[in-house]
Order: C-alpha cells, then sequence, then structure tokens
C-alpha cells in the first residue's frame, strides 16, 4: 500500500510588506496579509484580507499577477488543502473580496472608511457587548494602507478618523486599540 505524504512543511516568518512565494499553499499561524492585484493604471486593488488560521494563495486567481503581502510580521506554514478545503477557501474568497468591493463602491469617503473599519472589526477584533475592539497597531493597518484598502488617501483617513473619535464613532481603548460601537451615536453614520 502506498501512502501519499508530503514533504515537511515550509514554515516562514516574514517582515510586514514582503511578499509569500507565489503558487503555494500557506496557512497563517500568526499575523495578517492582504492579497492585491493592480488595474490598467497600477493602482492596488484589494482583494482580501486574512489573519490567523486562514490560508491563502495565488493558485486559483485568474488575474495575474496575484500578490500575497504581509501587512504585519507573519508566520506562515506551506499547507497541503483537501479538495473539501479548497471548495471552502473558493467561497471564503469569493465572499471576502464581494464584501471589499462592496465597501470601495460607497461613494462617500467618509461612510466607506466607516464600513471597512466595521469590516475588519467584525472579521478580526474582540466582540464584545458594547462593540468589535481592533488593533489598528497589531494588524499593522496604518492610515496609508486602510487608504490603500478603501481607495482614498491618507489624508483624508486620518481626517475621518479623527472625525469618527470625536463623534464617538470610535472609541480610543488604549493607546493601540479602538472600540467600533455596536450602534451608531450619530445620524447618518
Amino acid at each position: 500500500m502506498t501512502t501519499s505524504r508530503h514533504p515537511q512543511a515550509l514554515r516562514l516568518t516574514l517582515l510586514p510588506n514582503d511578499v509569500l512565494p507565489e503558487g503555494l499553499n500557506w496557512k497563517i499561524q500568526d499575523g495578517y496579509i492582504r492579497s492585491a492585484a493592480w488595474d490598467e493604471e497600477g493602482e492596488s486593488i484589494t482583494l482580501g484580507l486574512w489573519g490567523p488560521g486562514d490560508w491563502v494563495t495565488s493558485a486559483y486567481s485568474s488575474l495575474q499577477p496575484v500578490e500575497i503581502q504581509c501587512l504585519s510580521t507573519v508566520v506562515v506554514e506551506q499547507y497541503h488543502p483537501s479538495e473539501t478545503e479548497i471548495v471552502a477557501f473558493l467561497r471564503h474568497q469569493i465572499r471576502n473580496t464581494e464584501e471589499i468591493f462592496q465597501i470601495n463602491r460607497i461613494r462617500s469617503a467618509e461612510h466607506r472608511l466607516l464600513m471597512l473599519l466595521r469590516w475588519i472589526g467584525t472579521r478580526f477584533g474582540q466582540v464584545s457587548s458594547k462593540g468589535h475592539r481592533l488593533s489598528l497597531k497589531d494588524m499593522n493597518l496604518t492610515h496609508k494602507s486602510l487608504a490603500d484598502i478603501c481607495g482614498l488617501t491618507r489624508v483624508t483617513v486620518t481626517k475621518n478618523l479623527n472625525r469618527y473619535k470625536a463623534l464617538g464613532l470610535l472609541q480610543r481603548v488604549s493607546e493601540a486599540d479602538l472600540l467600533i460601537p455596536i450602534e451608531p451615536l450619530v445620524a447618518g453614520f
């Protein structure tokens, strides 16, 4: 009887802005990753955000090139998914991409950024009775990277983050953490 064995899995520790090798499947042990492609003008298009427990690959994308870039320090391990896991991954990838696409179609810059933060908080934050606690520092989501994800300028992101805090739409929990309240406190958001 012959058993199918995979060679020992490759394990990598990567720094922010490093890019994962193409064509392989990677299980995220720690850290956060962004998958992206580019439009004709060379502008980055975010396809998905991924965190611990997720797995990522460029192998199933029809877009070329697709870059899988580390947002934070990341530990990944090469992964050999089953067919069932591939189907589940593709469904998750489609949902992730659709949600980001839907956010990026919001015309109002201030509403678009707030919806992105709510989505990130729901996806990666800690849930409490008051809302979602999110650490932009842990994810290494700078104002520039938030701008890149939702198609805004860094200045617009900074201005709107300050506005959200003044309106109570974001609450500082600690130096690095924000709380996104469950119910918006201001009409129009």
